[in-house]
């Protein structure tokens, strides 16, 4: 048996005229995991998903699928699936015949046929809608639909190209997690796009964060929001602290660093016998790790680091504060905390607070954002 559902091996796509869309990406997929492709527009995310559907050519590298290579085989002779964002139902065929549609094109036999769509439709609660067309269904259940469809055919890779993006946002953490339950009671391999970050945090064992073609990290879900491997992932990926710093020495298990308002440290996430003092580094905080006091009632630990400033504003919205604060260098920050832990706390715009936060809770990584 082969030791992945997927491997990309240095795919590589160039456009003509020299624009490269993606490059030497590489990933192994374990099967029955979800991973999710995150990053801004244009970072090759979704030209990565045609490329494995074979939608889109590739210009060097290799595709397999459980150990075999499809990099030339054609879309419909894949063991994938895709559905994209716009669900591509046919208008005027019933729920039914949507998703018998695969079926008949693999020339099953109508026993078969019947057997899969009775399940499907019964999986997916759609049985009451099964001789609806389009026009009549809801939302969500044009998703389940097109999911039906995609996993009748009994695909090992269901490909899934921003499926939720269409939908407002009741609907859709509603569908993420029918989803990700889904997924888990079929144990098929979920390769998910997405440009929404909750999204994917909530929904992968593992998430690739792509930037200009290029791979950034591939990280867990808590690894990926707790500690970013560079400057680009740490700005994009949460709600960050970031201060460009200059790294000073290794101090136990942390990298001392010197910025224009302090000395800090935090966990290196890069070779710590490589970097050398005075290099360029960045000192990485999630907002949601630092604690923030009226100074007169901050109480100092020894393993925490502390910065002041002063609240400006402070904004709730729901389960969060959002806390705007100037440092003492005039430099404006802005903060995403619990908003029950603020409110006890009694802080006041103007006046000067304490942010504190634990050693281990912040990231070194090379490089400025």
């Amino acid at each position: 048996m082969a030791d992945f559902d997927l491997e990309l091996i240095k795919l590589s796509k160039t456009y003509p005229g020299g624009a490269v869309a993606v490059k030497e990406f590489d990933l192994e997929v374990e099967r029955g995991e979800f991973v999710s492709f995150v990053g801004p527009s244009g970072c090759g995310k979704t030209t990565t998903l045609r490329m494995i559907a074979g939608l889109e050519d590739i210009t060097s590298g290799k595709i397999q699928i459980r150990g075999e290579d499809v990099t030339k085989v054609p879309t419909e002779k894949r063991p994938t699936s895709t559905i994209f964002q716009n669900y591509a139902i046919f208008p005027h065929m019933t729920v039914r015949q949507n998703i018998e549609f695969g079926l008949n094109v693999r020339k099953m036999t109508t026993n078969v046929i019947n057997k899969r769509v009775g399940d499907i439709l019964e999986k997916l609660d759609l049985g009451d809608v099964a001789n609806a067309k389009e026009e009549s269904l809801s939302g969500g259940q044009k998703q389940r639909l097109a999911l039906a469809r995609s996993l009748v055919i009994e695909p090992e890779i269901l490909l899934l190209d921003e499926p939720l993006g269409a939908l407002d946002a009741n609907l859709r953490r509603s569908i993420q997690e029918e989803l990700k339950l889904l997924q888990r009671s079929l144990g098929i391999t979920f390769i998910f796009v997405t440009h929404a970050q909750s999204e994917a945090l909530s929904l992968s064992d593992r998430i690739v964060v792509m930037n200009a073609g290029e791979v950034e990290q591939i990280s867990d879900p808590l690894e990926l929001y707790t500690r970013p491997q560079t400057p680009f992932v740490a700005k994009f990926v949460g709600s960050n602290l970031i201060f460009p710093a200059r790294f000073e020495a290794m101090l136990d298990e942390n990298a001392a660093v010197s910025t224009d308002i302090g000395s800090f440290d935090g966990m290196p996430v890069f070779d710590r016998s490589s970097c050398k003092k005075g290099e360029t580094v960045s000192l990485v905080i999630p907002s949601e790790f630092i604690d923030v006091f009226p100074s007169e009632k901050a109480i100092y630990k020894d393993n925490c680091n502390y910065l002041k400033g002063t609240l400006s504003e402070v904004d709730f919205v729901g389960r969060d504060a959002y806390l705007s604060i100037v440092l003492s260098n005039n430099q404006p920050i802005r903060l995403q905390s619990d908003a029950t832990a603020i409110r006890s706390r009694n802080l006041t715009p103007g006046g000067p607070v304490d942010m504190q936060w634990r050693r281990q809770r912040a990231t070194v990584v090379l490089g400025h954002a």
